[in-house]
Order: C-alpha cells, then sequence, then structure tokens
C-alpha cells in the first residue's frame, strides 16, 4: 500500500514538497498559523486538490472562496492530479486570518511525480495489472480477497542445472520467467528530480532469503535479467532518470511456507529525499506489494488421474503387466522406474507424494521427496524434476528416521465441510500414535511442519502406530463417486468374518484360502473361523480402526452412509523388543490404486466358492453399485510378502483441484 508524510507548512518563508499521485498528504495547517488567527482560507493551482475537514466551510464569501475555522482536530490533505513538469510549478496558498486587516500568507510549492508498483493483486492472470495503492488491504483470503501470489521457482528449466531454479541467481531462458510474478514501476518525474531524490527497492532482512527480485533491461533479453533483490541482498537502490519509465521486475518465490515463514513477503519502493547531504535521507513516501508465497497442494484419490509410476524389479513383470493394462483402461499415462533406476526398491508410495503449486498465470506439479533415502532416493530428482515439475523435501535426510516418515502414511482427504467449515482441498490426514512411549513412533516434526504451514489442508492426526509398518493406507481409502462426490473405504475384520461366517452356514467351511499360491500354506475358511487366537487378534484391530473411524467422522464431516467395510484380516507379528504390531493377514484390498472408475485392487486370494473368490466377489458388490470397475491384480509374491500391496507400490500424479486456493478461508 501507498504512505507518504504530512507536509508543515510556514508563514515565514515558502514550503517545497513532493506529492505523489494517488496519494493523500496531510497539510499541517493548525500548528503553523498566527496566534490571533481564527479562520483561513486555501487556493490552489488547476493541478492540486486541497480537501478541508470538518466542513462545510464556516464562512463563504461571494467570490467563491471559503474560510474554514482554525481548530484543533483540523484536517487537511492535498493530491494532485498530474505529474508537474518542472520542480515546484504547482502552488498552495493559505491565508490566515485574524483581527488584522490584512491576512497572514503561506505558500506551499508541490512538485507531483507518479511512483507506483504494478502487480496481480486481483489474482487474474491477466496481462492488464492493477495498481497497489493507499486503499489496497493487506492480503487476504476468499473469494473477494486482494493480494499478489509468488510461486517459488522450484522446477528445473535447464537441462544443465545441478538443482532447482530458485537455486541460482540467473534468468537462464524465457520459460524461467514464466515461474515468477511480474512487478511494475511506474514513474513520471521531473527530468531534475531524481538529483535530489532516490528510489529504493527492498524487502526486509527476515525475508531476503524467501524471494530474488530480477531487474529486466529495456531489450528483456534473458542475458539481461540482473538479480537485485535476494539473499543477502535486502535492497537496490535504484539509478533512474527523469521523465516517465517503466520497469519490470520479476520476482521468484526461494521458499515455502513452513514453521517460521507464514508465506508472506512484501516487496516495497522506498522514495529518499538525499537533497541535503549532511544529513541522513529522509523518508518521503513507500508504496509496497504484498505477496503470498503458494502453497504445496495434494490430490486426493478423487481427483482424475494423468500419470501412473510403478518401479520395476526382478520379480514383478506380471505386475507391471496388469498396471499396464489398468492405466489403459483408465486412459492415463504410465511411468516405469527401470530396475537400474529403482535399486530393488518397490516402495513409490513411500518415497513420493505429487502435488502442485498454483498461481494466476500458472499452475505445475511438484513432488514431495521424503526423507527415507532408500533405493528411489534418485527418483524425484533425476526422473521427476525438469521443466514445469518443482521438487521439494522436508526432514531430516541422513538418521532419525523411521517408517512414519514415508509418505504411505501420507493421505488427502476429498473436499468436505465439517458443520459450518469448508475444505474445499480436502484435509491431510498423517498417521500417528495416541500416546507416547519408548516405543510409540511419529512423523518428524519437520515433515508436521510443513503440511500444517501450507494452511490450506489442515492436516488430521490418525492412529497407526497399532500396524507393523504403521502407514494409514493400510486401513483406509477414498473411491469417487457421483452423490457425495466420494466413499470412504475402511478394513474391516468385522466384516471379514461375517462374509466367513456366512460362507461357512453355506457349507463352504472347506473353501480354500491362498490356494494356488506355492509359498504360502493354504487355510480352510472353516480353519480361520475357528482360530481363536487369530480373532482375538482382529478384534484389537477393529478398535484401532474403530478409533479412527470415529476421528474420521468428526473431522472430515462424515456419517456411517459415508463408510464402506472392505473385508480384510490382520494377524500381529512381535519384534525384537517383544512389541506385537498388526499386518494384513491376506492382501490388503483397502490398499488400492484409484484411476477414477477404475480400482486397482490387491488380489486377496480368499476362499473359492462355486470358482469365485468370496473376497473378491463382496468387494465387486459393494463397489461396483457405486459406479466403479474392480480389477484385482496380483501383488503377492512381489509385494504382500514384504508388507505392502498395489498402492505402496504405485504413485499417481493427478489433476488439480479447478477451486483456487486463494478463495477458501482457512
Amino acid at each position: 500500500m501507498a504512505q507518504g508524510r504530512m507536509i508543515h507548512v510556514a508563514s515565514e518563508q515558502p514550503t517545497y514538497a513532493v506529492c505523489v499521485l494517488g496519494t493523500e498528504t496531510q497539510l499541517d495547517v493548525y500548528s503553523s498559523a498566527p496566534t490571533d488567527c481564527t479562520t483561513f482560507s486555501v487556493r490552489t493551482s488547476p493541478g492540486v486538490v486541497v480537501d478541508v475537514a470538518p466542513s462545510p466551510p464556516a464562512k463563504r464569501k461571494p467570490t467563491g472562496s471559503s474560510k474554514w475555522p482554525l481548530a484543533p482536530g483540523l484536517e487537511v490533505s492535498l493530491r494532485m492530479t498530474a505529474a508537474s513538469s518542472s520542480t515546484g510549478d504547482q502552488k498552495v496558498q493559505i491565508s490566515y486570518y485574524g483581527p488584522k486587516a490584512d491576512p497572514v500568507q503561506a505558500l506551499l510549492y508541490v512538485t507531483g511525480v507518479e511512483i507506483s508498483l504494478s502487480a496481480d493483486i486481483t489474482r487474474t492472470g491477466k496481462a492488464t495489472l492493477t495498481k497497489a495503492r493507499k486503499n489496497q488491504k493487506p492480503w487476504t483470503w476468499g473469494p473477494r480477497g486482494q493480494g499478489a501470489i509468488l510461486l517459488v521457482n522450484c522446477d528445473k528449466d535447464h537441462p544443465n542445472s545441478l538443482a532447482t531454479d530458485s537455486v541460482d541467481d540467473e534468468v537462464l531462458d524465457r520459460e524461467d520467467l514464466q515461474d515468477m510474478a511480474l512487478v511494475t514501476l511506474n514513474t513520471k518525474a521531473p527530468k531534475d528530480f531524481f538529483t535530489k531524490h532516490q528510489l529504493v527497492l527492498h524487502v526486509a532482512k527476515s525475508e531476503m532469503n524467501k524471494v530474488r527480485v530480477f531487474q529486466a533491461n529495456r531489450h528483456k533479453q534473458a542475458s539481461g535479467y540482473r538479480a537485485i533483490l535476494g539473499p543477502q541482498q535486502p535492497s537496490h537502490p535504484l539509478e533512474l532518470p527523469g521523465g516517465q519509465h517503466s520497469i519490470d521486475f520479476y520476482v521468484e518465490g526461494l521458499a515455502f511456507p513452513d514453521a517460521n515463514f507464514q508465506g508472506l513477503v512484501s516487496l516495497t519502493i522506498s522514495l529518499l529525499d538525499v537533497s541535503k547531504p549532511e544529513l541522513p535521507k529522509a523518508l518521503v513516501f513507500q508504496d509496497s506489494v504484498t505477496f503470498r508465497v503458494a502453497p504445496w497442494i495434494m490430490t486426493p484419490n478423487t481427483q482424475p488421474p494423468e500419470e501412473v509410476y510403478a518401479c520395476r524389479i526382478f520379480d514383478n513383470e506380471d505386475f507391471v503387466n496388469s498396471l499396464t493394462a489398468l492405466t489403459q483402461k483408465a486412459n492415463c499415462k504410465l511411468t516405469v522406474c527401470p530396475l537400474e533406476e529403482s535399486m530393488e526398491d518397490q516402495w513409490m508410495q513411500d518415497e513420493i507424494e505429487i502435488g502442485y503449486i498454483q498461481a494466476p498465470h500458472k499452475t505445475l506439479p511438484v513432488v514431495f521427496d521424503s526423507p527415507r533415502n532408500r533405493g528411489l532416493k534418485e527418483f524425484p530428482v533425476k526422473c521427476l524434476l525438469g521443466p514445469d515439475f518443482g521438487y521439494v523435501t522436508r526432514g531430516p535426510q541422513t538418521g532419525g528416521v523411521t517408517d512414519f516418515d514415508s509418505f504411505g502414511n501420507l493421505e488427502v482427504s476429498p473436499p468436505v465441510t465439517v458443520g459450518k467449515k469448508k475444505y474445499p482441498l480436502g484435509r491431510i490426514l498423517i498417521g500417528d500414535s495416541t500416546y507416547p512411549s519408548a516405543r510409540s513412533q511419529e512423523m518428524h516434526q519437520t515433515l508436521q511442519d510443513f503440511l500444517a504451514a501450507q494452511q490450506v489442508q489442515a492436516p488430521v492426526k490418525l492412529y497407526s502406530d497399532w500396524l507393523t509398518v504403521g502407514h494409514v493406507d493400510e486401513f483406509l481409502s477414498f473411491v469417487p463417486v457421483h452423490k457425495k462426490g466420494f466413499r470412504l473405504l475402511l478394513a474391516s475384520p468385522r466384516s471379514c468374518y461375517k462374509l466367513f461366517e456366512e460362507q461357512l452356514k453355506k457349507g463352504h467351511g472347506e473353501a480354500l484360502l491362498f490356494e494356488g499360491i506355492t509359498t504360502k500354506k493354504e487355510q480352510k475358511l472353516k480353519d480361520i473361523l475357528s482360530n481363536k487366537k487369530l480373532r482375538e487378534q482382529n478384534s484389537y484391530v477393529e478398535s484401532c480402526i474403530d478409533w479412527n473411524r470415529e476421528v474420521l467422522k468428526r473431522e472430515l464431516g462424515l456419517t456411517e452412509r459415508d463408510i464402506v467395510d472392505i473385508p480384510q484380516l490382520f494377524k500381529l507379528r512381535g519384534d525384537f523388543t517383544g512389541t506385537f504390531k498388526a499386518e494384513a493377514f491376506f492382501p490388503n484390498m483397502v490398499n488400492m490404486l484409484v484411476l477414477g472408475k477404475h480400482l486397482g485392487i490387491p488380489k486377496p486370494f480368499g476362499p473359492l466358492v462355486n470358482g469365485r473368490c468370496c473376497l473378491e466377489e463382496k468387494v465387486r458388490s459393494l463397489l461396483e453399485p457405486l459406479g466403479l470397475h474392480c480389477t484385482f491384480i496380483d501383488d503377492f509374491q512381489a509385494y504382500h510378502l514384504r508388507h505392502g500391496d498395489v498402492h505402496c507400490g504405485t504413485n499417481v500424479r493427478r489433476q488439480p483441484f479447478s477451486f483456487k486456493w486463494w478463495h477458501m478461508v482457512p
């Protein structure tokens, strides 16, 4: 917003002042009035407008001039209607009246100049930008909010760059400029104006490592963009001649919102009076544009898929072939990380989460790289980071990383409304422990801080420490449907036992689980039902899932009608500390790949009834009436036996929300 200073006039000698177009400058008339004067009048040149409050005037003369009383609380302001062609070419004459016949005169010579920063504060993304002016409010949320938006320049437009574009202080090509926000400085002043005045562009020192500003030369060639603000450079004096000029600056974000950074950055232009070298520079005027750095946004299963990622390992050829067929049905691209790149690390879901950042003029996907850093640690940088594909990471890169820091433990709900509170971009879901103990785990605090600081997808903590791996995708998923927009799928031992008991009553107790799996002992349906230890374990698991069920209903505004119970059994396994945690007894069907209406579900190898898997048939009966298509994928050897399933072994880049994040109110 623009801000000027107060002008004090004097009757002993003329006063000289600068007034910037678009601002109202306060004129101190009262304190300089002679002691015996009680009223005053004002005459101005055509280019000056003076407003007096309170009004109307106490007395109006036949000639049309007006007198106002001199009293405490008097406010007089002036504004210019055009820039001056020469210094002091506009005049204000103030006449003070008292008991003497002749009034006392005070003269003010005013130089009108244009100095303004322009940016896309209306968030239209159009080339015609709106000027920041005195009435500009601070950065505000909502459909009627205002304030500029800044992207973190986290992609890599030049193939020879070693890191993201935000690391260097160069503009390598025109594509790099598209990731930045345009700010224009417009000036119009007398030719000799900048011999006694100076313009300085600056950011707060606390923000200088969050932003970089490039100044364009007249020809606007890629080699002609000079970094003038950024790390270690909080201010830059501009060398400008008089006359009329328009200078473009390009602003790039260097940091996402985080625990110690709310995401707000202000770019300010200051006009300084340097006419008296023996004195410090005097501040005459300021104008500023406030940016909010665009948050990193996750996309839920309900968003249409664009590209699926998976890994090639030595024994998953059939799995990859099944994915190929499924992605063709869903009409989306499949990218398979080759064996030499995956380093036998098939857990694509754990390594990365693909979201996006968005400004009115541009949207680009951004991969969030987890700190797990196993075989796939090079994949996000080598295979994803590039032109218009950004990169961000958080958390400890060496040591101190647990399974909870893998991104199978990071999900996001579809848009929800909870009471009167709307979450148009959904809410982030993080697995956690319900209470601290010597062996409890939680997502690293730096990751939690980063996710919470984005503000637009307020995180919810769920209880997942009862699981061996500890990830939320082991007991929940979301699928798109027509009316509500989605259904929440929850793994349910209770539903599985009910199904098996129904089949037992129908005489199918001899049906085999794991039939055809050479590496797994077959088990009869009736033996599973009679296994008291297994039933007790699943009763415990059900209580853990029920805890999350209530949290999800409360925090996402769901009812039981929004939840579908997917039959699933778990077993408890002890570790070297004697702590028992749960893992899926058969391939975890809720750990599925959702590609629009097409679902890639782990093949459970359940009991065959009349030649059909009763678990598959049950899931079909639950999901296909919702308009979904179920494809069961054999992931037993390559994934399930290694404590993961289809969702764990895949990842998806999805379409961004049509809803603009700046239209919401966090």
